[in-house]
């Protein structure tokens, strides 16, 4: 398949993906395979990564002066002969490929969050506490965010498809090994679980860039969000969206882990539900409940943000980043409340929750698209491994450890029973809202810059922003009635 950036006129290479999925290569050598006579236009390929609503770029069609035409609203989607010709694939087939990765991504999630389903079943067969039980998720998050820079690497100059296999592989292999091992054992459990993040670092980093390869326009941005169903380099909008995505996955990381033990603990001091005792099986509904929860509003927030967003971007090119905004500020007072109402009423806090994760979920696939757009089309693996890195180093990677913590912490000086077990982490997930609100704060920052670096990354597409080349420093003299630039090694004497 061949996935594409901005096309601009005869002489332009942009990166074209090769049947084997390995390094770009000259698209224009390819041009007969594609069965063009001469090189497309601008307007043939239009994707949001290469949109042009912002105003004409110099130099292109649509440029008053210039010789190309203005813009036509049907170049925006592509229909799907022409799709096929571009990346080598029917339309059919394209959705085959997306639904297979997103069966994958289930599973994938699906393995993460199992481990908090039975939270409470783990610390009573190790015969943890808090703190150590939120290292299970540490730890796993810390190997996956070390090794996703490193096939970031992989996936921008070796075949993908193989990096992905592979990975799966032995993700599936260590997952099953990890069901075997004995209570005395707990650091094996902590060491394959840090396995399981190499082959899921692997498959995450990889996996939107191919979706970005074979589709355009807002037929990717709706493949992405359908990819993210499953979950519920250098422009200042790419770092602060970062920011703000580090603090969704830290709320995520937490709520994943320690909700449905939080929710249990609620049930215990309200009465509804009897404690776990030594040696007896911690049976509850409330891990079933929150996971349907969770399913539920990931394909809803997720929907949603990205309809929000497509109507907003029609009038307003900030949309992205301000829908953003307002998912992670509206979704902390609502953790806040449920939090709160635990100890009054366990339906109104499933309400909250279901709300504030709706609008937490209405981030994922707006993120994956506003790094697809900021950063040129080589360099987009490496740009998600970066992204993975920061968003799980400052998020996800310690923020279950480090609600355990306090949880611990808190409860050192106070005396032990059911309730100050619940009160300590009712305390400390609290800090989930103030970090949600930060993220908020960073997208409406990433607001600011949107434009400018989208722009700027779509003339790097088109061959119109070049860097500075390391020259002689040169300065402006006189020359025969005109200024001229001359090194200035020239006029020292």
């Amino acid at each position: 398949m061949y996935g594409t950036g901005g096309m601009t006129g005869p002489g332009f290479h942009t990166a074209v993906l090769c049947d084997s999925g390995q390094a770009p290569t000259d698209f224009w050598a390819h041009l007969p395979r594609l069965g063009f006579l001469h090189p497309p236009s601008s307007s043939l390929l239009h994707s949001q990564a290469d949109d042009t609503d912002d105003g004409p770029v110099p130099g292109t069609p649509g440029l008053p002066g210039s010789m190309g035409n203005t813009k036509s609203e049907d170049s925006e989607v592509l229909d799907p002969e022409g799709l096929q010709r571009i990346t080598g694939l029917s339309s059919g087939r394209s959705a085959l490929i997306v639904a297979v990765l997103c069966y994958i991504n289930l599973l994938n999630y699906m393995d993460r969050f199992t481990v908090a389903g039975v939270l409470p079943d783990i610390e009573q067969f190790f015969d943890i506490g808090d703190s150590s039980s939120g290292l299970i998720q540490t730890v796993f998050i810390s190997s996956y965010m070390v090794l996703a820079p490193v096939f970031g690497y992989l996936g921008d100059r070796y075949n993908r498809k193989y990096l992905m296999c592979g990975g799966i592989a032995f993700w599936s292999l260590v997952t099953l090994g990890s069901s075997f091992i004995p209570r005395e054992r707990f650091w094996l459990l902590l060491l394959t679980r840090g396995l399981v993040g190499v082959g899921e670092a692997s498959y995450s980093t990889i996996a939107p860039t191919l979706i970005a390869d074979l589709f355009v326009a807002d037929h990717r941005s709706r493949m992405l969000s359908v990819f993210y169903f499953a979950i519920p380099v250098g422009s200042a909008s790419f770092i602060l969206s970062s920011l703000g995505f580090t603090a969704v996955a830290f709320v995520t990381g937490s709520l994943a882990l320690w909700a449905p033990a939080f929710l249990l603990r609620s049930r215990v001091v309200l009465g509804e539900t009897p404690p776990c005792l030594p040696g007896e099986s911690c049976s509850s509904s409330d891990s079933l409940l929150f996971g349907l929860i969770t399913c539920l509003t990931g394909v809803l927030g997720v929907g949603l943000g990205v309809e929000i967003s497509r109507r907003l971007r029609r009038c307003n090119p900030r949309a992205d980043p301000l829908v953003c905004a307002a998912g992670l500020l509206g979704s902390a007072p609502f953790l806040f409340l449920s939090l709160a109402c635990a100890r009054g009423s366990i339906v109104a806090t499933y309400i909250f929750i279901f709300i504030g994760e709706t609008l937490l979920s209405m981030n994922w696939a707006i993120v994956a698209d506003i790094l697809l757009y900021v950063v040129i089309p080589t360099r987009r693996s490496t740009a998600e491994a970066f992204q993975i890195v920061l968003s799980h180093l400052l998020g996800d990677a310690g923020s279950p450890y480090l609600i355990g913590l306090i949880s611990d912490r808190l409860r050192w000086g106070w005396p032990p029973s059911f309730l100050s077990e619940f009160r300590a982490l009712q305390f400390s997930l609290m800090l989930c809202a103030f970090i949600g609100a930060l993220g908020g704060a960073a997208f409406l920052g990433s607001a600011i810059f949107i434009e400018g670096d989208r722009r700027r990354a779509q003339l790097h597409v088109q061959g119109l922003l070049h860097e500075a080349e390391p020259t002689d420093d040169r300065i402006v003299v006189p020359q025969r009635g005109r200024s001229t630039r001359v090194p200035v090694s020239s006029v020292l004497i």
